[in-house]
């Protein structure tokens, strides 16, 4: 079938999050899968700026915006998988020369009127391409007033007939919303500025809205968010509209790109290592205590941590979890990652006081986090919520058991040590439901008793080791879902 993958971001053009991730392995795995993929992204000045060979395809599309007329030329690049990429250009709507949505003092201005202009060329594109859609995959708000446009001016019509249109939900806490003034914008009806059934959101017009009201289907990046946001704690306000869609929302697990992060062949680490040779991970680990200048002590448990440094991912508990279990049990830690300046000044003078334990790295480093994960021994991920996660994954390929709090995909991906768990092998690594200190330092407690014994600790590697959370196994979910929505 044809489907259309629209993104604001996409890897290797441009990238601010996840969502980059997703729109760049996703497509890829699908058109693998034989069907023909087009991905849709804007054609940002850092992408038309980038080494490939972009070329027009001929097709400039002309829409209406709020009274006047606006064009968007569209270039095309072949993927190698099969599928074409095409880009939306607009010099002034895409022409900045580094951010994709704002600057560091706040979003752009425009950004309503940017993303109703890329959504309103999408279908006069595809009208003129003139090959048949099924599917129309949209991600997030930059692209969700898409689906009310196809449901209201373009369903059944043209290359439309069979067309049925989906959002994912990448993380509901950015809805894309914009004062009421701005909602001429979208061109759609003024019936449509209302609270229910429309995108009217406590004064405010909600992009995010139009796709949850107006796609054939909503998807999320777990099974565990999926529940999760249909209540008032994780629903950011949309709860109720989530909720009212509780029969067409899926929960589909984001995959990992196995070719990347793969143990085996991973050219950023010391040793290469399987579930069956596993020995390269001890030089592994070696190498990365060498590199962060902590002690090669026998038998010493040392845990990485990558992450953003914020609330969200439970930075607030792990200062006090590393002091209390640091009383009982000795263990290293290594963490890498940016964000909140307060977070940086904490860790930043922790780090002084326990060099001999700990080493934390306030920067992006790619090649240092592939060192992490294939070095150390468990991973931390304590997060508020977690729509899916990857780390928890890379940590599974690279036998390095994961210590999670049991949200969203979280739960979904890791199954907790039990007694039970481990007699029938199924245990991949550490859970703690409540969000707080003691239940977080429980399960630190609990991984690092089991790492003390090596047959438990080699029987949780392997079954971790053994996971398939590879892109294929969720694109085959997509396609089930595809072809659910058309009948086939």
């Amino acid at each position: 079938m044809h489907v259309v993958y629209v993104s604001s971001e996409a890897v290797p053009f441009a990238k601010t999050g996840g969502l980059a991730d997703v729109a760049g392995a996703l497509p890829r795995a699908l058109a693998e899968r034989g069907h023909e993929v087009s991905v849709i992204l804007p054609f940002y000045r850092m992408v038309r700026e980038k080494d490939f060979p972009f070329a027009r395809t001929g097709i400039t599309v002309t829409v209406p915006m709020e009274g006047r007329q606006e064009s968007g030329a569209v270039y095309s690049l072949p993927m190698e998988e099969g599928g074409t990429w095409y880009f939306v250009d607009h010099p002034e709507f895409f022409g900045e020369p580094e951010q994709l949505y704002g600057t560091p003092e706040g979003d752009y201005p425009n950004n309503a009127e940017r993303f109703a202009f890329f959504c309103k060329v999408i279908p006069e594109f595809l009208r003129r391409l003139g090959e048949p859609v099924e599917i129309v995959h949209c991600n997030d708000w930059q692209s969700a007033l898409l689906p009310a446009y196809l449901d209201l001016w373009y369903s059944g019509k043209h290359v439309f007939e069979r067309m049925r249109s989906l959002i994912t939900i990448h993380n509901l806490a950015y809805q894309g919303t914009f004062p009421a003034e701005q909602f001429p914008l979208t061109g759609l009806p003024d019936s449509l500025f209302v609270p229910y059934g429309g995108l009217e959101f406590y004064g405010n017009v909600n992009f995010l809205k139009g796709g949850l009201l107006f796609a054939n289907a909503l998807t999320t990046v777990s099974r565990g968010y999926a529940a999760e946001i249909q209540t008032e704690e994780f629903g950011a306000g949309l709860e109720g509209v989530l909720e009212s869609r509780a029969g067409d929302l899926y929960g589909i697990p984001n995959g990992i790109d196995t070719n990347a992060w793969d143990p085996e062949t991973d050219p950023h680490i010391a040793a290469h290592f399987s579930a069956k040779k596993p020995g390269g991970k001890k030089r592994c680990k070696k190498d990365l205590q060498r590199i962060c200048s902590l002690p090669a002590e026998e038998g010493m448990p040392l845990a990485g941590m990558i992450t953003r440094l914020a609330d969200q991912k439970g930075l607030d508990l792990l200062v006090d979890v590393l002091r209390r279990v640091r009383r009982s049990r000795k263990f290293q830690l290594v963490l890498l990652g940016t964000g909140e300046e307060r977070y940086h000044k904490i860790l930043g003078a922790m780090q002084k006081r326990n060099k001999e334990w700990m080493s934390v790295h306030l920067r992006f480093d790619n090649a240092l986090a592939h060192k992490i994960e294939a070095g150390a021994d468990l991973f931390l991920m304590p997060s508020r919520y977690e729509p899916c996660g990857l780390n928890q994954l890379y940590s599974l390929r690279y036998g390095t058991v994961p210590v999670v709090r049991a949200t969203g995909g979280l739960a979904d991906t890791v199954v907790d040590s039990t007694p039970e768990t481990m007699r029938d092998g199924t245990a991949t690594g550490f859970r703690f439901d409540d969000y707080s200190v003691d239940a977080f330092a429980g399960a630190l407690r609990r991984a690092l008793d089991s790492y003390a014994d090596g047959k438990t600790w080699r029987k949780l590697m392997r079954a971790g080791m053994a996971q398939d959370w590879s892109w294929n196994r969720s694109a085959g979910e997509y396609e089930e879902l595809y072809e659910k929505l058309t009948g086939r």
